[in-house]
């Protein structure tokens, strides 16, 4: 039996670093030996996710696997729907909840020893990479040329105003907010800033929820490697959601449960204000991306609430909760909601900061980052920790009982 889980263990340490470094990997050869196109990131995408549904499926699903189950085919009849009412597959959103329950369910599976060497890992490898870009920055950008694979891939034009193989996006703006130690906004194994931006916020989740899990050692690298991307990457929100996590950690533990229910409206709340106080801040900013949010909820109507402006959903990376409304309608806004709120168990004081940690993250990022948290660069080892702590004290894979092969759902004894 333990000789069969390290396997799967091991299964599952491949499938997470795959779902967050594949680009990485695909630039390189895009760089040195032949050009990709975005057939190659979706298939690569596809086959991580493929790999995740086998090792699920190897294990069957039992009965605690019923809420985000539950919750991918309620999203999949939402899909479904959109699909039908705009004349054209719409499965965007769904991949999206795909990626939730994938690695959710993989991480009920994971191990407290295997969750702790994934983070480690990754965090070790970005570390790495960034130290590289930082310091040999005409190294890295000559071994991934990310400007080339987001053209290739992507279609984002090269940057003609500058001469540079970096991606044009983390090259930044005349008056962006910077501390200016290099220059431009790093992206490290990631490519791109905003991806590796919201990795060090995932970073920030996994210490509040694990901090006593780490040798004294492992927390000093965790905490130089978080403030070494928020100084070269200029990430603004994530220093919020910093300041907000050293805070959050003596005080999640003593919070009631229906905090997490009032997050996400507590973020629109404090947009409205912000619209009020500001209604004509525009920019790159925190205000300017709050107003943006809060002007498209004005203007969207029960037409585009209900799914029928589909199409519009691709120019809306900038603001999470329009986009997650005009792809899935206004009920999948509301499922979102609640399964990021209710989903986490909330039991011990890790279960209770990871549950805080985890709903600040997403809403605040849905108000004014947008989508990249559905990334499965940036929601795969950030999922794995949901899954990991809904049985983080009941150790789910020394269980020796086997469950009914899938449909079937059989409930484990505890």
């Amino acid at each position: 039996m333990l000789e069969s889980f390290e396997k799967r263990s091991m299964s599952i340490v491949f499938v997470a670093l795959a779902a967050t470094f594949y680009n990485a990997v695909l630039a390189v050869i895009n760089a040195h030996v032949v050009d990709l196109g975005f057939s190659a990131v979706a298939a690569s995408e596809m086959a991580v996710l493929a790999f995740a549904l086998m090792l699920i499926l190897g294990k069957g699903l039992y009965e605690q696997d019923l809420v985000p189950f539950g919750y991918l085919v309620a999203t999949l009849i939402l899909a479904i729907y959109v699909s039908a009412i705009n004349g054209h597959v719409v499965l965007d959103y769904f991949r999206n909840i795909l990626i939730i329950f994938c690695f959710v369910t993989l991480g009920t599976w994971t191990n407290h020893k295997t969750i702790k060497y994934i983070f480690l890992l990754a965090s070790g490898l970005v570390f790495g990479v960034l130290c590289v870009e930082i310091f040999f920055t005409d190294f890295y950008a000559d071994f991934f040329y990310p400007a080339m694979y987001f053209f290739n891939t992507r279609g984002v034009e090269l940057f003609e105003v500058v001469d540079s193989k970096l991606f044009r996006n983390a090259l930044g703006f005349e008056g962006r907010f910077s501390f200016g130690l290099i220059n431009h906004r790093s992206s490290s194994l990631f490519l791109e800033q905003v991806s590796l931006a919201n990795f060090c916020g995932v970073m920030m989740v996994y210490l509040v929820t694990l901090w006593g899990r780490f040798s004294a050692f492992q927390k000093w690298f965790c905490l130089f490697t978080i403030i070494l991307i928020l100084v070269t990457n200029d990430t603004r929100t994530m220093l919020l959601f910093g300041m907000v996590s050293i805070v959050g950690y003596f005080v999640f533990p003593y919070l009631p449960r229906v905090f997490c229910l009032l997050y996400l409206p507590i973020f629109l709340f404090l947009g409205f204000l912000i619209y009020l106080i500001k209604p004509n801040a525009v920019g790159d900013n925190i205000p300017g991306r709050v107003v943006l949010t809060m002007e498209m909820f004005t203007e969207m109507d029960l037409l585009a609430q209900l799914g029928f402006a589909a199409d519009l959903a691709a120019d809306l990376g900038d603001s999470g909760y329009i986009y997650v409304i005009v792809i899935g309608t206004v009920f999948s806004f509301l499922l979102i909601w609640l399964f990021v709120s209710c989903y986490p168990a909330y039991e011990t004081a890790e279960q209770r900061r990871f549950a805080h940690a985890l709903c600040i993250f997403i809403f605040m990022n849905m108000m004014i980052g947008g989508t990249a948290i559905f990334s499965i660069k940036i929601a795969s080892l950030l999922w794995l920790l949901a899954g990991h702590m809904k049985f983080a004290e009941r150790d789910r894979a020394s269980l020796g009982k086997r469950p009914y092969p899938f449909p079937e759902f059989r409930k484990v004894e505890r």
